[in-house]
Parts: structure tokens; C-alpha cells; sequence
């Protein structure tokens, strides 16, 4: 905060803020979100089409991926990152009401898929250093080992698969 550099924050708000972005707090968040919604490796999940769902995917993503399948925070991290990507452009660019969310894990891979009820495919643009949007897709092509879209009659699914090292 400009002007506030060595200024002591108060007890009170630090500590607020400690609770609300620690590990356990954001286990009980990912995991109240499987319970709403329901297991994205079992069958595609149902969400909303809203920006506020990119929270609820970026959870259910977590979840699975750190804790049901035992995988590195790195690959978490990763994994977490792309979702929000692949959601925030189903959710700004298609029109839809909801989108499907789906997980999927093979021996030494995973795969997530953002499924939607349109067939505008998504384009890879040049990135600037300076842009402030139009990152997504970049991102989801650097960071995953291979990324692609499957048109349905119905609409498209947007996937990124990642390798992961079997324990």
C-alpha cells in the first residue's frame, strides 16, 4: 500500500487474513465444493456459467488432483491455473448458461476437459509483454504437454493433458 511501507497492519485483519488463505481453510473450501457438485473424475460436473464458478473449477481441480490423487503442489499449481483459463473462456466467450467440468487420469497422465454448448473454436493469439488479456490459451500452451478441442454436434470440449510422474 502506497505511503504505508513499515506501518504495523493490525493484529486483528492480519489474522483474518492468515485464516482465510491457509492450506486448511482452502482444503475445507475444495472440499465443500465436491460435496455440492460432485466428483468431476466420476462424471462432468455442472456449473454455471459465471465467472464466480472459475473459483468452484479451480477447486474441484485442487482437490482431485492434490489430495485424490496424491500429485506434486507444482503439478496442483499448474493444473489449477490452466482450469481457470479453459473456464474463464467458456465463460466469457460462448454464451452458454453452464459448462461441464471433467477430470481423468491414466497412467502417467492427466486430463481436464471444459466442455460447452458452443462450436466457436478457441484461437491461440500472440502475446505481448505488456497485454492484460488474452493470456489464456498462451498459458494452457506453454504450461500442459499437449492441449486440443473435440468437436460434438452439440457444442465443443476444450482439454489440456499434463504428465505426471506414477508413484
Amino acid at each position: 500500500m502506497a505511503g504505508l511501507e513499515g506501518m504495523e497492519q493490525p493484529r486483528g485483519h492480519a489474522h483474518a487474513a492468515a485464516a482465510r488463505w491457509s492450506p486448511t481453510v482452502e482444503d475445507e473450501h475444495a472440499l465443500k465444493a465436491l460435496e455440492l457438485y460432485g466428483d468431476p473424475t466420476e462424471a462432468e460436473v455442472s456449473l454455471p456459467s459465471r465467472p464466480e464458478s472459475a473459483a468452484t473449477a479451480r477447486r474441484l481441480t485442487q482437490v482431485v488432483v492434490l489430495r485424490h490423487w496424491g500429485l506434486t503442489p507444482k503439478i496442483t499449481e499448474d493444473a489449477v491455473l490452466l482450469v481457470s483459463e479453459l473456464v474463464g473462456n467458456a465463460v466469457r466467450h460462448t454464451g452458454a448458461r453452464v459448462f461441464g467440468l471433467s477430470l481423468h487420469r491414466r497412467r502417467g497422465w492427466i486430463r481436464v476437459e471444459v466442455r460447452d454448448p458452443s462450436r466457436g473454436l478457441p484461437c491461440l493469439m500472440p502475446v505481448q509483454e505488456l497485454d492484460i488479456s488474452g493470456r489464456g490459451l498462451f498459458l494452457v500452451d506453454k504450461l500442459a504437454d499437449r492441449w486440443g478441442v473435440d468437436l460434438l454436434p452439440r457444442g465443443k470440449t476444450t482439454w489440456f493433458e499434463m504428465r505426471v510422474n506414477d508413484r
